[in-house]
């Protein structure tokens, strides 16, 4: 080691190496817990979308070193390979947790979708145990985390995090388990930021390829961390060399005391649990509209108009375009204001089954869209919305939301993360109730389970 021990991205580096089970609060590992169970549940109910059964098949076409399972549908391929189709079916649905939270603040961001499905895939392949798994995804995590909420996050640029800070994430967990040193798991770091990228336009434009940067952040991130172990060498300081993350990939480091602060004593982590498989942008109207319907008994037939009020940031946003159906419904309705309001206004119900291609191209919701309206709300953050229903009888029904559902100041129940993660086994209908089951009793004991080996049975048809 050099004079640049002490820059952020070697301390990272140590910390990856470094931290042990031992380490963690009862919060942080039952946060670790919940989400390992969610995201995994998200994956069962997105196995089957749109160009995931597709994506599996070339896979396997592939071929190469079987090390790794392909979940739900099954067969083994290269590590790099599984953690990719994995981390796709868990953002199918764009349900899985969101918004890394450091020192109480929010950002966007999908991270548990590469990280723990990296960590399972990984964990397989060099079978540690469910302490080393925990473990193994905390730490990458936090170093997603940490990256993403130093940036300060916008949006002007056009990159996704899930194809820049989720590589970090996704390389940490492979170095870690891999066996990297702190002078290799460094290089590791310089190698992947070679390979980030992404862009939101495969969002606005309402693509397929919208998950895809999930899923190569996770093979990308483990093709670095073997590169590293077979002697590859990169960038020293892969964050603030002139030509480094935060110089190329953002609009600077705005807060770089969340790199380090509290480094292997805070582990920071996605912290919200979405209730409805749609962007979280869309949860406040959702809410409201669930909120209407279960107080008042709302029928659909007798409503005249819907009045979205929602921020300024959200009406900017794809949320906020007027529905259209394109080449990818699925695309088009999960991230729409109105197409989720129609949704739970109508079917009184936000659920995977209702992002099918026949529940979108459903008539009824087709001609109930045009009811709804969106407007602005002055002083309104993108998480919070105003709802106001007018009933052919003349009635205006309204509900305030200040917060959605979901966020650790509003949180959902453990009970609600269960309930979503039957709904999406019972979606899928590929994995048994046994199996489910017996998935969830391993995971709520997961401190004692001797090799994540046998968590993948559980987890394929």
């Amino acid at each position: 080691m050099n004079a640049t021990d002490n820059t952020p991205i070697e301390k990272l580096a140590a910390n990856a190496v470094e931290t042990r089970f031992e380490n963690f609060d009862r919060a942080t590992v039952e946060n670790a817990r919940n989400r390992i169970i969610d995201t995994l549940g998200c994956l069962i109910g997105g196995a089957n979308d749109t160009g995931n059964l597709e994506l599996a098949s070339l896979l396997r076409d592939y071929g190469g070193k079987e090390e790794a399972t392909i979940l739900v549908h099954g067969g083994k391929v290269p590590a790099g390979n599984a953690a990719m189709i994995n981390s796709v079916m868990s953002r199918s649905f764009d349900f899985e947790p969101v918004s890394p939270r450091v020192e109480g603040i929010n950002t966007p961001g999908h991270v548990s979708g590469t990280t723990v499905p990296t960590a399972v895939t990984m964990g397989e392949v060099t079978d540690i145990n469910g302490k080393e798994l925990i473990t193994a995804l905390l730490v990458g995590d936090d170093i997603a985390a940490r990256l993403l909420a130093a940036s300060g996050f916008g949006f002007t640029l056009g990159w996704d995090g899930t194809g820049t800070v989720n590589a970090f994430g996704a390389t940490a967990i492979a170095g870690r388990l891999l066996g990297l040193n702190k002078l290799q798991m460094r290089n590791a770091f310089g190698i992947i930021l070679n390979q980030i990228g992404s862009t939101f336009q495969i969002i606005w434009d309402g693509t397929v390829a919208f998950k895809l940067p999930q899923g190569l952040s996770a093979r990308n991130g483990i093709f670095s961390a073997q590169l590293a172990k077979a002697g590859w060498t990169g960038p020293e300081d892969a964050l603030f060399s002139q030509f480094g993350y935060y110089q190329m990939f953002t609009e600077g480091c705005q807060k770089p005391e969340f790199l380090t602060d509290k480094l292997g004593k805070a582990y920071y982590s996605d912290g919200t649990f979405k209730p409805y498989p749609a962007c979280r942008i869309t949860h406040a109207v959702i809410d409201g509209s669930l909120a209407l319907v279960n107080k008042h008994r709302i029928d659909a037939d007798d409503i005249k108009e819907v009045n979205l009020y929602v921020s300024a940031e959200g009406l900017n946003h794809i949320c906020g375009h007027p529905f259209r159906i394109g080449t990818f419904p699925h695309g088009n309705a999960a991230f729409s204001y109105q197409y989720t309001v129609a949704t739970a206004l109508v079917k009184k119900g936000v659920k995977p089954e209702h992002f099918t291609e026949r529940a979108i191209r459903d008539p009824y919701i087709g001609d109930f869209i045009h009811k709804i309206k969106m407007l602005e709300l002055k002083g309104t953050n993108l998480y919070g919305a105003r709802v106001t229903v007018i009933m052919k009888d003349g009635r205006e029904l309204t509900e305030s939301i200040k917060l959605a559902r979901g966020d650790p100041e509003n949180p959902i129940s453990k009970d609600d993360i269960l309930a979503k993660f039957w709904t999406n086994v019972e979606f899928c209908g590929r994995i048994s109730t046994k199996k489910a089951q017996d998935f969830l009793n391993l995971v709520e004991n997961l401190e004692e389970l001797d090799s994540v080996r046998r968590l993948i049975p559980l987890l394929v048809a």
